[in-house]
């Protein structure tokens, strides 16, 4: 969220607002119960899918919403780079985790949970209170520009390493690959897609990281300008 903007009307701020507060719910709902699961109760980490797998299914498809919120303009948010950063996540839960077994007990599975969580509920807890108060307490705002610095790295790795585990089934099933012949004389190899996405998106993981550093200048250096007035 931009601090310089076009009000939203009334009924475009309520819906954002009633979105942000859903999703926010969810993503507290899925880190209490990794918290449960993993810290409090010690339960192994290749179950830990069957706890917050359909919650998690369930919320990261909602995201879909924000490109078009930025397609649309409902927020200034860049549609591209919305697309590519819901694309990949969705494609890591749909395709890596609940499509595959391998997926599911990767050791990057509660590195991914405890990052994307984490990160999701302060950033819509931030876009919530951006949206319904006259200021967002300060120190949310730093920590929503400030907490991707460690939680978007080691997310990066363990959506990777959860591909990884989930490759070998992709290769063996021929999961949603085309094969030769059918009618339109064409095929497709879902395992080498997946390869060349995660290939795809190494170079491109420092441009959006430096992207989000861009952002976290441009936020927290008018909140300086703000209080020195």
């Amino acid at each position: 969220m931009a601090s310089q903007r076009k009000e939203p009307s009334a009924i475009i701020k309520l819906y954002l607002i009633l979105y942000n507060s859903v999703q926010f719910l969810g993503w507290f709902y899925i880190f209490v119960q990794f918290v449960m699961h993993v810290f409090l109760e010690g339960k192994p980490a290749t179950t830990l899918w069957d706890r917050v797998g359909q919650a998690t299914y369930f919320f990261q498809l909602l995201a879909i919403a924000e490109f078009f919120h930025a397609l649309f303009r409902l927020v200034p948010s860049n549609p591209i780079f919305t697309l590519l950063q819901v694309f990949g996540r969705c494609m890591v839960v749909v395709a890596g985790l609940e499509g595959t077994p391998g997926g599911k007990v990767s050791p990057g599975l509660p590195i991914a949970i405890f990052c994307w969580s984490l990160m999701e509920i302060i950033r819509y807890s931030y876009y919530v209170l951006h949206l319904a108060l006259p200021k967002v307490p300060r120190f949310l705002t730093w920590l929503r520009y400030t907490i991707f610095i460690p939680l978007y790295p080691f997310g990066f790795i363990g959506e990777l390493l959860c591909f990884y585990w989930a490759q070998p089934y992709f290769r063996e099933t021929d999961m949603w690959s085309i094969s030769m012949p059918n009618r339109f004389n064409f095929s497709f190899s879902f395992y080498y897609f997946v390869w060349m996405m995660c290939i795809g998106y190494l170079p491109m993981f420092p441009y959006m990281y430096l992207h989000m550093f861009g952002q976290r200048r441009k936020v927290l250096a008018v909140g300086e300008k703000q209080k020195v007035k």
